[in-house]
Formats: structure tokens, sequence, C-alpha cells
């Protein structure tokens, strides 16, 4: 998968793995609802396969994440999305989502899905609609307890 990179304002984001600064990534998903019960192994390994997105502040630190699951042809999962306290309520969140739903190696991805319990607002900016089960009648799901 080829390695890209935006710039604004001094911040950018990149698609090099190498870049990512797996403590800081690990201990700020530690933090959250989605991944909180999750073994630092098992994020890992979930970040190691998917296309990654790290948003790195002036100085070259890390302050931001995503990733997307994906086939690179026709689906896409965002997840794991945030941005670290101190640096919310600039607009890096939106443009980290700006980025990655027009990565031109994501292109002819049709089928975008996420799952969020409090970002509805950010999401539906970038035409994501919320799912009804009268909208997704063939929409399935299991689930297994985590290891």
């Amino acid at each position: 998968m080829s390695i890209s990179l935006w710039k604004r304002d001094g911040f950018e984001v990149s698609t090099d793995p190498s870049r990512l600064d797996k403590a800081f990534i690990l201990r700020e998903l530690a933090k959250t609802y989605w991944a909180a019960e999750s073994s630092p192994e098992n994020l890992w390994l979930s970040i190691s396969n998917s296309r990654i997105y790290g948003l790195y502040g002036p100085d070259g630190a890390q302050i931001g994440f995503a990733r997307a699951v994906t086939d690179l042809a026709r689906f896409a999962w965002l997840g794991d999305v945030f941005i670290c306290d101190a640096h919310k309520r600039r607009g890096l969140g939106k443009w980290l989502v700006e980025v990655i739903i027009g990565d031109p190696a994501l292109a002819t991805v049709a089928r975008w899905m996420l799952a969020t319990d409090d970002a509805h607002e950010l999401y539906t900016r970038f035409g994501f609609e919320r799912v009804s089960a009268d909208d997704a009648p063939n929409l399935m799901v299991m689930r297994r307890p985590l290891s």
C-alpha cells in the first residue's frame, strides 16, 4: 500500500506506519469507550492490518489517529478516530476525516461504515447517516468475547 502525506497549517497526516507512536496510540485508545476492553496486543494487531492515518503536530509529535479497515476497492470501516485532548477544538478531527474520505487510495470505495456513540454531528458533515433496523434489514453482527 502506498504511503501518502497531507499538510495543513504546520500539521501533517501520514499513512506511514513507521511514524506511528505505538505507546501514544495505545494509551489514548485505552481511554476510549470503544477500545478500553481490548488488550494492547489485539489493538495493535488490528491497527497493523488497516490503512492507518497518523496526525502529527508542528513539532512532529503524534497528536491523533484513525484507521480504515478496507479492501481498498469497495468497502471501508472507519474506526479509532481520536485527537488528543490538548489539540481538540481546532478542526483537526474534521480535517482528519476529510483526508481519509478523500484519500486517493480509497477513491473507489463506495460503502463506508462506522459506529459512534457521540460524534454523529461530525460524521453527518461527510455524508454518513444513521442506520435504523428498517434501513438495514439484512445487516447482521456476531459478537464474541474479547480474548
